[in-house]
């Protein structure tokens, strides 16, 4: 081999029911991981890639995922309450009937996501991408939305009491 072995980073498989809280994460691999019914309250997976990862029902409040890869990720019922996910990748994931109340949601993409039946009081969506969203039955309540375009995003049973489409 010219150039020596190449050197992988190492990705995680299987970690169901884990308790990895507090964990520091940032930048790792767990694309496709399982880490259903994981708990990763205040971990740091800043940056990470989690594309495709199975979260559903992940106890993830308080977690730092800017600017990490969730695109097509199963987060069905995940507790992402306090979250921080600003700049993350959203992109066909599945977030329907999750908490999301008080996250921060700033310029992630959300495109083509699955927040039905999802709860964001309080949650920061400014300069969110919600194109082809289904919010179908989401909870909005005191969410802010600035600079949002509805036009393609479907708000069928929606609630936005105290919503603030601007500043």
């Amino acid at each position: 081999m010219r150039g020596g072995p190449q050197r992988r980073q190492p990705e995680l498989g299987v970690l169901k029911a884990t308790d990895l809280r507090e964990a520091h994460l940032g930048g790792a691999s767990l694309h496709k991981a399982i880490l259903e019914h994981a708990n990763l309250p205040d971990a740091d997976l800043t940056g990470s890639n989690l594309s495709e990862a199975h979260l559903r029902e992940t106890d993830l409040r308080e977690a730092d995922l800017k600017q990490a890869d969730l695109s097509n990720a199963d987060l069905k019922q995940a507790d992402l309450s306090n979250a921080d996910l600003s700049n993350a990748d959203l992109k066909q994931a599945d977030l329907s009937n999750a908490d999301l109340s008080n996250a921060d949601l700033k310029q992630a993409d959300l495109s083509n996501a699955d927040l039905e039946d999802a709860d964001l009081p309080d949650a920061n969506l400014k300069f969110v991408d919600l194109s082809n969203a289904d919010l179908r039955e989401t909870d909005l309540t005191d969410a802010s939305l600035p600079d949002w375009d509805l036009s393609s995003t479907t708000l069928d049973g929606a609630i936005l009491s105290g919503t603030r489409l601007d500043e």
